[in-house]
């Protein structure tokens, strides 16, 4: 084995777990701005309103941002990187910087002046709701729809960073959105004649301060673009190309949700906050783990590619697979069996009731079933845009969402908002398993030595886990009893208790860091 494929391998783990590290930074303060939200404002109708309001430049985000524009800009910029002239490379941000930066203008402002029909298209069910609910909707989503272009562009600058190898700074970046949100939650509100109007302006003034956060890093290694659109350019072109297709390809997971959204409009009213609250302690660990490895794993893929080093490219695909199971199987099997006790732990104060706890509860199950499937894809597309192929995804995402729009429809009635979250699960399973089905036939996913030992360690090491939580976990009824202190202090024993049977077990069984590396 080469000392250049085990400094590979090593750096790759390395960066792996800063973005893993930052990340969960992120994630924690993100649960911190969710129970201040969940104290504050509950999940009435004024928390039905910002969730929509939000949601919809959060779902364009993903979708234009961190979706299809960075699956289809990371291979171009990491083919000029490694094939071209320094010179060059300034060039293509130039261009796609000024071009995205046209784009993203020419959309806010189409969205600001359309605010009204773009609620009554995503949230139709707050035409007939409350009184009012519709306009105190628009009139946030007016504050909020310009963090689309703030956050692309910031989306844009971490591109460039994690492209050369500068991870930490962009997986920083969205401490300063829930930063923001608590923080106008606590003291902005009071001011304010409509208090939840504070989330809106904490989520504008986090856009801006997410952008400038990046400038610094940027000018640092000499890439800080200058705006000069050019949509004429062959790298913008290509980009473009690339991106239609890949708006359909990782973003499904995200399209779902919020088709969820939409349907969750029509039900009772708190559906949709139930939603919000239960897919967030999914995005704990898919956006801690999975979003890690994705991130890292599609300029290396993407270098592999350009370089011509398919079984060194097989590898990376099987190594990211194998990290997901390790952490996203236990991971949902404790957000299935501790929903009860995890959504009290964090929610259920002030105007969040008991009511809330259990509808909540039950889309945290259902998503739980699907958190696999969304980490896997994390993992899975990027083996098909580091290779510029972004037909396939596209072709698998949109027979994913209509199975997931068949699914909502046959569940929905019967399981209401649960039966939402259980169709995204479902339809997140299908889109992973043609991934991968693809990749295989392909020959680009080859499955390395050791699965059937790592199989084995896993599947032993989930049975003492959920033995560990059906044993010791006392029943959610006693959870409401307790204060926050009790609530704190149980569950973190009962987490640490899990990491030590769980990974001590795997140490046992012999699983080691080092098995983790890339080898050659």
């Amino acid at each position: 084995m080469s000392d250049e494929v085990i400094r590979r391998g090593t750096g790759l783990l390395r960066s792996g777990l800063v973005v893993g590290v930052m990340t969960m930074m992120s994630r924690v303060l993100g649960l911190a701005r969710d129970v201040v939200i969940a104290t504050l404002f509950g999940a009435g109708s004024g928390a039905d309103a910002f969730f929509i309001a939000f949601r919809i430049p959060n779902f364009l985000r993903r979708l234009f941002a961190e979706g299809a524009f960075n699956q289809a800009f990371v291979p171009i910029l990491s083919e000029y990187a490694s094939q071209r002239e320094r010179c060059e490379v300034r060039e293509l941000l130039d261009a796609t910087a000024g071009s995205l930066a046209v784009v993203l203008v020419a959309i806010t402002a189409i969205a600001i002046a359309g605010a009204p029909w773009l609620v009554w298209l995503f949230a139709p069910g707050f035409h007939s709701d409350e009184p009012g609910k519709l306009a105190l909707t628009a009139e946030m989503l007016q504050i909020t729809f310009p963090y689309l272009l703030l956050i692309s562009l910031t989306a844009f600058s971490g591109s460039v960073l994690n492209s050369y190898g500068r991870f930490a700074v962009p997986a920083f970046t969205p401490v300063l959105l829930n930063l923001s949100m608590i923080g106008a939650a606590l003291w902005l509100a009071p001011l304010l004649e409509v208090p939840i109007m504070s989330l809106a302006w904490g989520v504008l003034i986090a856009g801006i301060a997410q952008l400038l956060f990046q400038i610094p890093f940027l000018t640092r290694i000499g890439l800080l673009p200058r705006f000069r659109p050019a949509f004429r350019h062959e790298g913008v072109r290509r980009i473009l190309r690339l991106m239609g297709p890949a708006m359909f390809g990782v973003s499904v997971s995200q399209i779902n949700l919020l088709l969820d959204t939409v349907l969750a409009s029509l039900l009772v009213g708190g559906s949709v906050s139930w939603l919000y609250y239960s897919d967030r302690l999914v995005e704990l660990p898919l956006g801690v783990f999975g979003v890690a490895i994705g991130t890292v794993i599609l300029p290396a893929l993407s270098r592999q590619h350009a370089t011509d080093d398919p079984t060194h490219f097989a590898r990376m695909i099987d190594w990211g697979i194998r990290a997901v199971l390790l952490i996203g199987v236990p991971a949902a099997l404790a957000l299935i069996v501790l929903a009860e006790p995890l959504l009290i732990t964090l929610f259920h104060y002030g105007a969040m009731t008991d009511h809330d706890i259990n509808m909540a509860a039950m889309s945290l199950r259902a998503y739980a079933l699907g958190l696999i499937a969304f980490m896997l894809i994390k993992v899975l597309a990027p083996g098909y845009y580091a290779r510029q192929d972004t037909k396939t995804p596209v072709t698998i995402g949109i027979i994913a969402m209509v199975a997931n729009m068949v699914f909502n429809l046959i569940l929905m009635w019967p399981l209401a908002h649960a039966g939402l979250a259980l169709a995204t699960a479902l339809s997140a399973w299908l889109n992973a398993g043609l991934l991968a089905r693809g990749l295989i036939r392909r020959g680009v996913l080859r499955f390395q030595p050791g699965w059937g030992r790592l199989a084995l360690q896993l599947t032993v090491g989930c049975a003492l886990l959920g033995a560990l939580l059906l044993l010791v976990s006392p029943g959610w009824q006693q959870w409401l009893e307790w204060g926050i202190a009790g609530r704190l202090g149980v569950l973190g024993g009962l987490i640490a208790a899990s990491v030590v049977v769980y990974f001590g077990w795997l140490g046992l069984a012999g699983v080691r860091v080092r098995h983790f590396r890339l080898r050659g």
